[in-house]
């Protein structure tokens, strides 16, 4: 009986979900800012936590949005708040501090953010459960298109700034640490071939730029992108060059997170970091889909990260 109850309860937020966001739509397209659906709108709810079916909802809108955005559709931010806060009774204060807590998981799972919504913790703990329900429902974030860098005319500048401090390991709310093992940001940047091959080929263009301007053009011509011409097994993926002439052995790393989303760091790569410390550089980039910007660890490694065991090889011999 209290499953049949349950799955009662389950079919009826799931409809009730639904006709908002088709009202939503429908509103969009119209150009209404504000619609009202019965039994929503509730003025006293300042001070009260968000409901599952808010939280849903605004997920849903946010997740729609970010779409919108890394697609070039036009949006505006203020209708959709509006549209958020006539159906659920919250502030525009609320509404937007919802946005940026939303932002700060997504950054954490190393999934793009809006532009403006800026992450910001202090997360009610039922958000983590909603965005876990929303992702599998935008199966989109794990294709090329969440992916790609915003629409521009020209390939985009990478910014170079000093990498992260190595800093001691915070604990993270037990609802963020859930969310990142289910959908775990290394393994997904790791996966996503797409995103490599782009952050790659984006850090050649970066090299060859960064020398031209040194005058170094010929130097700009002989990069070669060994990981595509070789394949994978050297250690690194673009052979560059410093202005003076001396090799720059680059092993690309590239995420949609936040500077401190961790890596994998293979065998292959972390011995010839040891080998060819003078040459050896990984290049992380980060926030690719938004603004792509860049830092550079130099050996020794385990002085700049923390170094962790991720698997383990077993044989019998």
């Amino acid at each position: 009986m209290r499953g049949r109850i349950a799955g009662a309860v389950s079919r009826r937020k799931l409809a009730f979900r639904s006709k908002f966001l088709q009202q939503l739509d429908f509103a969009l397209t119209q150009g209404h800012v504000v619609i009202e659906i019965g039994g929503m709108a509730n003025n006293t709810v300042h001070g009260k936590d968000w409901t599952d079916d808010e939280l849903d909802f605004i997920v849903d809108d946010y997740l729609s949005m970010l779409r919108d955005e890394l697609t070039g559709k036009p949006f505006v931010k203020l209708h959709r708040a509006k549209l958020i806060m006539s159906q659920t009774g919250r502030s525009h204060r609320s509404v937007e501090f919802k946005h940026m807590n939303i932002s700060a998981v997504l950054r954490e799972l190393s999934l793009p953010t809006i532009k403006g919504y800026r992450p910001k913790p202090n997360i009610q703990k039922a958000i983590f459960d909603a965005i876990e329900r929303a992702i599998p429902r935008h199966a989109w974030l794990d294709t090329d298109e969440a992916s790609k860098p915003f629409a521009i005319a020209e390939p985009a500048t990478l910014f170079e700034e000093a990498a992260p401090s190595l800093d001691s390991k915070e604990p993270k709310q037990e609802g963020l640490e859930r969310l990142i093992r289910k959908f775990d940001p290394v393994k997904r940047d790791a996966a996503n071939r797409s995103l490599g091959l782009a952050g790659e080929l984006m850090a050649i263009e970066h090299e060859k730029r960064r020398l031209t301007e040194a005058g170094r053009k010929d130097l700009a011509k002989q990069i070669v992108w060994v990981s595509q011409e070789e394949g994978d097994g050297a250690g690194y993926d673009i052979l560059s060059y410093e202005s003076d002439g001396l090799q720059r052995l680059l092993e690309v790393k590239t995420t949609n997170g936040s500077p401190r989303t961790p890596f994998f760091l293979s065998r292959n790569e972390e011995s010839l970091s040891r080998e060819k410390p003078e040459a050896f550089q990984i290049l992380r980039i980060y926030d690719f889909a938004r603004q792509p910007r860049a830092f550079r660890i130099d050996p020794p490694l385990n002085e700049k990260v923390r170094l962790e065991t991720a698997t383990y090889r077993a044989s019998f011999s």
